[in-house]
């Protein structure tokens, strides 16, 4: 379940006694590493069938040795399976989330090590119906900092400050950085809650290998957040129709103008109160701009993943669309104009296929795409619907055209964090307007996933979505 039930505990096996660590530990909730384990592990006894099902931490120097299937000694079997254990987590630790997929984390901050020492001098709280996206911070941080000598430091929630950073930092010159977007939603019932946020921070970790930033648990990250949306609950505003956007972030401070892997980086997470993300407000129709001349993302490079360079790059069409009348790019890849994401929304269109077939296409996850938490989100509940067909297929310009041409186009919206759904109503394509039918029809797909979403967002319906905070 991707909302708010645990994951199964692995039992780790002490070579002293053949007692679980969790069990030595109390058995207590802090007493594991969720979903993490280390090959060496089974060598040292039997593995749970939550051992099993985790992914293992491979290190090709700490294999045992005699080969495929050779067989060790067993004083000097439970030698060579410490030594594998200590590689990988000094494989790990020393290079960051940047090893093969099967490479895991074995050393984390953690959650109970959490230092409070919140804000005295508190700020008054805005306005929930003016409140603009992004301006208003909230009174306290979350900060933890890594370096390759000493690791994590532990998490400390503290007074919200700015930072203080060498001026050679790789993120500020090399933009060796990443960052997530999530909400705290205030539901009906005065509860505070979280909408599926473990593919956040496993989208979060996926960005970090790929920055070569250090891996962290990601469990115990999200236990930091929720301590620190539990700090700042007033803020978190009285209103369905605002939230409290979460915005965890890691950055390379290493000191040097070298282009290389930092060997200190900063996790920090600051929260700010918003209400709708378009100025026009939270459900009407937006226009975009296509046009070939910029790309957002290509193959092989880093469209995947929520780095700031992704978005820094945008900025520059993004103009140059408001200055033409639209609203949001419409990005288009390759010599075929393939649509591929809205500004910084994932993007929907629902149509009669040429097929004649009624479908809700969106383009696939190929490493050009953002796998956004509301893109998945919509699949998942189109597919539980079963009420038309639901595909992850690549859509080019002429598609479009020519189905806006034949009246087969129904809705086209995009999807994300910050808006949930938006309805397209324009494209400004080769110096021509496509009027897109979106709101002609209801909208009346993208209100029912607007309605679904929200709904379980601010407790209206129950749901494995949503985790509660408070």
């Amino acid at each position: 379940m991707m909302g708010s039930r645990s994951p199964a505990v692995p039992i780790w096996k002490t070579e002293a006694t053949g007692e679980s660590a969790a069990a030595q530990a109390g058995g207590g909730a802090r007493a594991r590493l969720p979903g993490r384990r280390c090959v060496a592990a089974d060598a040292i006894g039997p593995a749970s069938a939550a051992q099993r099902s985790a992914p293992p931490c491979s290190s090709a120097r700490g294999r045992p040795a005699g080969g495929r299937g050779g067989a060790l000694h067993p004083a000097g079997r439970r030698l060579a399976v410490l030594s594998m254990m200590k590689g990988c987590q000094t494989e790990c630790l020393a290079g960051g989330c940047t090893g093969g997929a099967t490479k895991q984390v074995t050393e984390s901050f953690k959650a109970e090590d959490l230092i409070i020492t919140p804000a005295t001098t508190l700020k008054e709280k805005p306005d929930p119906n003016g409140l603009v996206f992004g301006t208003v911070f909230t009174d306290n941080m979350l900060i933890i900092e890594w370096s390759l000598a000493s690791g994590w430091e532990k998490p400390h929630i503290k007074p919200l400050e700015n930072l203080s950073l060498h001026p050679a930092s790789s993120s500020l010159h090399y933009a060796v950085e990443l960052f997530e977007g999530m909400k705290a939603y205030r539901g009906v019932d005065g509860k505070i809650r979280l909408f599926r946020p473990m593919l956040n921070m496993d989208r979060m970790a996926r960005s970090a290998k790929r920055a070569t930033l250090p891996c962290f648990d990601k469990h115990e990250l999200l236990d930091c957040i929720r301590k620190l949306v539990e700090v700042e609950t007033e803020w978190v505003p009285y209103s369905a129709a605002a939230s409290l956007y979460i915005r965890p972030t890691l950055i390379g401070i290493e000191p040097s103008l070298g282009v290389k892997k930092p060997t200190k980086a900063l996790l920090y997470v600051i929260l700010s109160p918003v209400g709708p993300y378009f100025a026009s407000g939270s459900f009407n129709p937006i226009s975009l701009w296509a046009d070939p001349k910029y790309v957002r993302a290509w193959k092989g490079g880093t469209g995947d993943c929520k780095l700031g360079g992704n978005y820094g790059s945008s900025i520059y069409a993004q103009h140059e669309a408001i200055e033409l009348g639209c609203q949001q790019v419409l990005w288009l890849y390759g010599e075929n104009h393939q649509i591929t994401e809205v500004g910084t929304m994932n993007l929907f269109l629902y149509w009669k296929n040429e097929d004649g077939e009624e479908e809700l296409a969106t383009p696939p996850l190929d490493g050009i795409i953002l796998p956004g938490v509301t893109r998945q989100s919509i699949l998942d509940l189109a597919h539980l619907w079963g009420e038309f067909k639901v595909s992850e297929r690549y859509i080019t310009m002429s598609d479009l055209t020519t189905a806006l041409e034949e009246n087969r186009v129904k809705e086209m919206f995009g999807a994300g964090t910050a808006c949930v759904v938006c309805p397209i109503s324009k494209i400004l394509y080769n110096n021509e307007n496509l009027n897109i039918p979106t709101m002609e029809n209801g909208p009346q797909l993208a209100t029912r996933f607007l309605n679904k979403l929200t709904d379980i967002q601010y407790g209206r319906e129950d749901s494995d979505w949503a985790m509660l905070v408070s």
